[in-house]
């Protein structure tokens, strides 16, 4: 009877397990499965405008029109809160292009990169950490969306209300009836999106590139006009000088890298489909700073214009919130202009959310039970968490978990840290990619027990850095003001502290799989399989490969 037992439960997981190479061993298929391995040839179909269309559609949503308006409320003019962006975003993209090249040369995504600096099974801290992250933006960024389908339904059923609709949620929930249905409309409507593979997902963000910025631009043209100008806040100085505009401006660059922090971290999930290394460079670290820049140029001026348009109030800089004023002051064509507008926004809710936070948890929940979650299945997973945390709860004006998310940069900030360092600092570009798949205590990513313990010491040492600081932020307690100007450079203090620890202690005590010179042979290796008894034939293509690589470019391994 208990081996009958135990042949159905094996049918049962061989049923359910997802695709992966055949002659696997059981420990591999802890390590790997076909949305884990290297991207093959034919997968990687993501060209140059691909990237273009994917940043420039990932510019256009509702936290980058929104971003500098905590600059100009902390006492800075229009323009420098929009040399903030510029700076801070042009920042950013450098560090994207850094971590985007290893998946564009390896094409290998962030949980596998990883385990090359914190050990085969380390990494999974790592991997975790990022996937709830992502599982918690989701819902929140879910929510967003619903407040634009709440839009488009009022604009066309103005009785669909919720100061009228009969309201089965508490006052103090942070929702109610007509809100919460329209986010479970968002959130239901977004589930086909996560279907789509990957590298043919690319065309969701194309032709957000094309929709939603004419949307946009379409919106500052309509607010202008009804203003008859760009209104007052564009006219308006700093409010405060000396050093306290200089600490308000270096807070502001931080916070746009802040709000990137999560990118930066899996943009190999993405880059790991370039056709050529060079398609995810240029495009990417030339059109993120141009793309949020102007998005936030225009919700400047059009909340600059709200001053005009509703007299004696604050500018409205929630965008959602002024095309709501839109629907209540205005006829059927001006409601047809909403909803169009709305419809824009809710398309960029959604491809923010799959950029950001569907492919990333599904990539991430990939590598920490490869057998039985691939990146849909992970997707779908990361929707559910989304849907059942109830954001709205954490959206309230007394909660304080929006800013611990936007705070969240620190921890990221270290991972990034040691990523870089030991890919550009330690290992000079060069992987052994096949043995990121091993699992056997011989591999040269296996350090002790699965861990690397120096990844692990300069991952702290780049929180510590900037702990204090972080407790101060989220909790509003008073902290040493040495700790609070650190915390100004969180990202960079993080990013920086990490990565100099992490190649000391590499200096220090070494490890293995490094090249002593500048070495990337990963694009030149078509594809790679991983059933061990395949690898002796293997091995030696890739030693002929790196003698021919070292031959002809004078190098030495």
């Amino acid at each position: 009877m208990e081996r009958l037992h135990s042949s159905k439960l094996t049918r049962l997981a061989n049923r359910v397990a997802v695709d992966h190479e055949d002659g696997l061993t059981t420990a591999q298929l802890m390590l790997t499965n076909n949305d884990l391995k290297p991207v093959e040839p034919e997968r990687r179909q993501w060209g140059p405008w691909n990237y273009v269309g994917f940043w420039i559609a990932d510019s256009f949503n509702i936290n980058t029109w929104m971003i500098s308006s905590s600059m100009i409320v902390g006492g800075l003019s229009w323009w420098q809160s929009w040399l903030c962006v510029w700076i801070g975003y042009a920042i950013a993209g450098g560090f994207i292009c850094m971590t985007g090249r290893i998946g564009a040369m390896y094409h290998i995504g962030f949980p596998v990169v990883n385990r090359s600096s914190f050990g085969i099974w380390g990494c999974l801290w790592p991997v975790f950490n990022r996937a709830a992250m992502a599982c918690i933006w989701y819902g929140v960024q879910s929510y967003i969306g619903g407040h634009c389908v709440y839009l488009m339904i009022r604009s066309i059923w103005l009785s669909w209300d919720r100061n009228t609709i009969p309201n089965s949620f508490s006052a103090d929930s942070g929702t109610t009836t007509a809100d919460y249905a329209s986010f479970f409309l968002f959130w239901l409507l977004s589930l086909p999106a996560i279907w789509f593979p990957v590298h043919k997902v690319r065309h969701l963000f194309t032709v957000k590139a094309f929709f939603v910025p004419c949307a946009g631009i379409a919106f500052l043209i309509w607010t202008l006009v009804r203003a008859g100008g760009p209104g007052p806040v564009v006219r308006q100085g700093a409010s405060i000088e000396g050093s306290d505009l200089a600490w308000e401006f270096i807070k502001g660059v931080m916070s746009s890298i802040a709000n990137f922090a999560t990118l930066i971290v899996n943009d190999p999930d993405f880059t790991r489909f370039a056709g050529k290394p060079r398609d995810a460079l240029w495009s990417q670290f030339f059109t993120i700073p141009i793309g949020f820049a102007v998005t936030s140029l225009i919700g400047i001026l059009v909340s600059s214009s709200s001053v005009i348009i509703y007299p004696g109030t604050e500018p409205i800089w929630d965008p959602l919130d002024l095309l709501e004023r839109f629907i209540d002051d205005g006829g059927s064509g001006q409601r047809f202009g909403v909803f169009v507008i709305a419809l824009a926004f809710a398309l960029a809710q959604l491809g923010t959310n799959i950029a950001a936070n569907s492919v990333s948890a599904g990539t991430d929940m990939t590598a920490l039970l490869p057998r039985f979650i691939n990146i849909r299945r992970g997707g779908y997973i990361c929707a559910a968490v989304g849907l059942a945390m109830c954001p709205y709860t954490l959206l309230t004006s007394s909660n304080q978990f929006t800013t611990y998310l936007s705070s969240y940069s620190v921890f990221l900030s270290s991972i990034a840290g040691v990523m870089c360092s030991d890919y550009y600092l330690v290992r000079k570009g060069y992987f052994e990619i096949r043995e990121l798949y091993d699992a056997r205590k011989t591999g040269p990513y296996f350090f002790t027990l699965g861990f690397n313990w120096r990844a692990y010491a300069a991952y702290i040492s780049g929180i510590l850095i900037n702990v204090v600081g972080f407790a101060g932020a989220v909790n509003g307690g008073n902290v040493p003001i040495g700790a609070t100007y650190i915390y100004n450079f969180n990202f960079f203090c993080g990013f920086i502290i990490s990565a100099l620890m992490y190649w000391g202690l590499c200096k220090l005590y070494p490890v293995p799989a490094c090249s002593d010179t500048w070495m990337e042979v990963g694009d030149q290796i078509d594809e790679v399989r991983l059933a061990y008894q395949s690898s002796q034939h293997e091995f030696d293509e890739e030693a002929e490969l790196g003698n021919k690589y070292d031959k002809d470019n004078n190098k030495t391994v």
